[in-house]
């Protein structure tokens, strides 16, 4: 179990953040014991990397993650398989630069 300055060293991120994430991600619930101090459990921490990514790396809004992270029972999607080759990663950001470019027509 990581605390929230551990794993917030680890992301990068000032501790607020993390704090904000847990008020619009219900499915971030680490543990708070006394102090109200909060650890982190593996599936947290896991869930806390994939929110970074689609935040700061794949460039999603809160409520596009939040709707990233749902499926329709309420579970947390599984990560998508990170891209192998060149060409993966090509063919990744064309498919994202076609979402933007639709997203901006609307």
């Amino acid at each position: 179990m990581l605390t929230i300055s551990e794993l917030a060293d680890e992301l990068g991120l000032p501790q607020h953040i993390l704090r904000y994430w847990e008020t619009r991600f219900p499915q971030l619930r680490p543990l708070q014991r006394s102090g109200n101090r909060r650890y982190y459990r593996p599936a947290d921490v896991a869930l806390a990397r994939r929110i970074h990514d689609l935040l700061n790396i794949e460039g999603f809004t809160v409520k596009g993650a939040q709707k990233m992270l749902v499926d329709g029972n309420g579970t947390v999607s599984p990560d998508v398989p990170e891209p192998r080759t060149h060409d993966d990663v090509l063919a990744r950001l064309e498919g994202i630069r076609d979402q933007l470019a639709r997203a901006i027509r609307l």
